[in-house]
């Protein structure tokens, strides 16, 4: 029972007890490796965690409201959660914040993600009043959706209000030499030293942002667009100015950093929680960055290009990223020494696993073979099929000096992953078997030949359009497997989305698709041939996936189940159909603002004991891929052991079976039983 907003509406639903809990937690885990299930993530992005005690307007991977959300990932065994960047979001010419992660900081924190909270305890020796935190937040509304919507601007707002009340009530408790704030000082001081250079060159970015109004650094005037590339050049005025603006502003710029401070605080006392359960954080690597980072690493990109993502039927992406210069990466004359380029790419690596123990590495293509389009072009320049003007886009290979010779002529992107990625990741003991390789992509022929054939890198498997039966037959015992992703639509809606079907029409092109097809299922899920009545059992279960579209959408999540190492997203989890966190390519206005409700356990469990739940059961799905995968075993063994194989199977795993079923049925029972 929990009591939300202000009307105080009590809600009941049965749950398992606390009592109970240990014993779901146990059988879940145990069940995840009798299936040889290696890693179970959800995919949850920083702003997409839930409200906990008031409202920020926005969600935070490391607050109090996280522990509660991966305490009940736990519970039913999840062992990691893949982030989104963490980084600090941009803002557009007019002032509103782009809401994508993907366009974020790859070093500057989102200070969006500070639990205000924790800043009116005596821990951060109260440096935030209660009074202003509770004037800024807001309890958590009751509502009949099972999802919250993110507001970035007006988290925005209110977050630059308390930080300036907390800063300055940090200096003010400094001079005071109150104790909590001189150990807070001799943190935030160790901190600064750590990373002074950065910080001051991020603070002065955002001074220029707000004297321009324009975050584009390409427009400002020349001596503030370079300055920093000046300085690297030994230019002595440059570096007199710089320190004029540093003594200038140092108020400023030391609130920043203070920010960032707290925000790297909270992050690290997240780790330290959460390595005490080995739960494991999977951090984004984006493959662009922000503007800021952008204006720190100018020299390191090309003038004249961007990144973006070949359509073959459409118009290609424009996302307007940085794409570094191969020219920068390695330094010519040794390529074991980092150029400008190299050295940007190293910090982002290292910053993305700070705090995080996996890394997901964004559109691996964009560091072997980028797509280019033309900053300059206008949209009417890009064809809308397989013909593509190359004056406007093309692959980095295709690039060429003003002599008409191969701009990349070292070929340092295709030695990119092997001369420095790879390493890197080694430094911080992550084998190349470990990271999510985000590989969905056009694979042109330097892309196979590097990342398949050279490198033989995991690969993202999705099963809308795959059978985990051909897929896992091949081997790859490293690659992750997932339905759908943050870039989806609902799970749940899956069977009703509209394309083209087999005779040419439009129409809801699941339900006759390979990876979806009914008998296949039945099949796969009870593949043993010398089961009691396995015909009749498949014959039931192909039919009830025929007539109902939520079984064999449970049917898909049980195949998922029974793969080594396997994503799925919070919305799908929890059953959530009526929003999409965002959808790929497109510029709604309402991507990347879905949020778990705060009252999530309370919807969650409502779901599942209704009479058409659309949040996933775990335990019975669990039950579901345990006894596909006993099949498997049994299924693979000679026929003169096939009996004696499976009386032991179902002896040893019957109470694991039963557990699991008991739990099932807990989760279904129905309201104020």
């Amino acid at each position: 029972m929990r009591i939300l907003g202000i009307n105080n509406q009590i809600t009941f639903q049965r749950r398992p007890t606390k009592e109970e809990e240990p014993g779901l937690q146990k059988a879940c885990n145990e069940a995840y490796n009798a299936i040889g299930v290696k890693e179970r993530c959800c995919i949850t992005h920083g702003s997409c965690f839930p409200a906990d005690g008031r409202n920020t307007y926005s969600g935070s991977p490391y607050g109090k409201s996280a522990k509660n959300w991966i305490n009940f990932l736990m519970l039913y065994g999840f062992n990691c959660n893949q982030l989104g960047p963490g980084g600090s979001l941009e803002k557009n010419a007019d002032g509103i914040i782009n809401p994508s992660p993907y366009n974020s900081s790859a070093f500057a924190k989102n200070k969006l993600f500070i639990d205000l909270e924790e800043l009116t305890t005596n821990k951060y020796g109260n440096i935030l009043s209660e009074t202003t935190y509770n004037k800024l937040t807001e309890l958590p509304h009751n509502s009949n959706k099972n999802y919250d919507m993110s507001d970035f601007d007006k988290a925005e707002k209110i977050y630059d209000y308390a930080l300036k009340e907390a800063y300055d009530n940090f200096t003010a408790g400094l001079k005071a030499e109150k104790p909590e704030i001189i150990v807070l000082n001799n943190e935030f001081m160790s901190f600064r030293d750590r990373h002074d250079e950065r910080l001051t060159d991020e603070a002065l970015y955002k001074i220029f942002e707000k004297k321009y109004q324009d975050n584009n650094s390409d427009n400002w005037p020349e001596k503030d667009s370079n300055l920093l590339t000046d300085i690297r050049n030994g230019e002595l005025d440059a570096i007199e100015y710089y320190n004029d603006l540093v003594n200038d502003n140092n108020e400023t710029i030391n609130e920043y950093k203070f920010e960032q401070f707290i925000a790297t605080k909270q992050i690290k006392e997240n780790k330290e929680w959460r390595d005490k359960y080995n739960f494991k954080y999977i951090n984004d690597l984006l493959v662009g960055c922000s503007q800021m980072d952008k204006w720190r690493y100018k020299e390191a990109f090309l003038n004249d290009w961007e990144m973006g993502a070949r359509e073959n039927s459409g118009k290609s992406q424009r996302w307007h990223i940085p794409v570094i210069d191969p020219k920068k990466i390695f330094k010519q004359d040794n390529d074991s020494n980092l150029n400008v380029g190299g050295k940007f790419l190293k910090e982002k690596i290292n910053f993305a696993l700070e705090f995080c123990e996996n890394i997901r590495i964004d559109h691996a293509m964009g560091l072997i073979e980028p797509y280019l389009l033309s900053k300059n072009a206008k949209d009417s320049e890009f064809s809308d099929n397989n013909n593509k003007n190359t004056n406007v886009e093309k692959y980095l290979s295709q690039l060429r000096d003003s002599n008409g010779n191969e701009y990349d002529k070292y070929w340092d992107y295709p030695n990119l992953l092997k001369k420095l990625v790879i390493p890197t990741l080694k430094e911080h003991k992550i084998s190349v078997d470990l990271p999510v390789w985000e590989d969905i992509c056009s694979y042109p022929p330097m892309f196979i030949q590097i990342y398949e054939k050279d490198l033989n890198l995991p690969k993202i498997q999705n099963l809308d359009w795959n059978r985990a039966q051909d897929l896992l037959s091949k081997g790859r015992e490293n690659d992750w497997y997932l339905i759908g992703s943050h870039d989806n639509v609902p799970a749940m809606t899956y069977m009703h989305r509209i394309g083209t079907m087999k005779d040419g029409t439009n129409g809801e092109y699941t339900r006759e698709a390979y990876a979806w097809d009914s008998n296949y299922l039945a099949g796969y899920l009870n593949i043993d041939d010398s089961r009691k009545n396995i015909n009749e059992i498949r014959k039931e279960l192909s039919t009830l996936y025929n007539t109902n579209d939520r079984e064999r959408i449970y049917a898909k999540f049980a195949e998922l189940m029974t793969t080594p190492k396997f994503q799925i997203s919070f919305a799908d989890l929890l059953g959530i159909t009526d929003v999409t966190y965002n959808i790929g390519g497109s510029s709604r206005k309402e991507n990347w603002k879905e949020r778990i409700s705060a009252d999530f356990l309370d919807k969650y469990y409502q779901n599942l004991s209704s009479e058409n739940p659309t949040a996933l059961n775990i335990p019975e799905l669990l039950k579901k891929a345990l006894i596909a995968k006993i099949d498997m075993q049994v299924q693979n063994t000679p026929a003169s052991k096939k009996t004696n194989v499976r009386n032991n199977l179902d002896r040893k795993y019957k109470p694991l079976l039963d557990e699991l079923q008991k739990y099932a049925d807990i989760l279904k029972e129905p309201e104020n039983k």
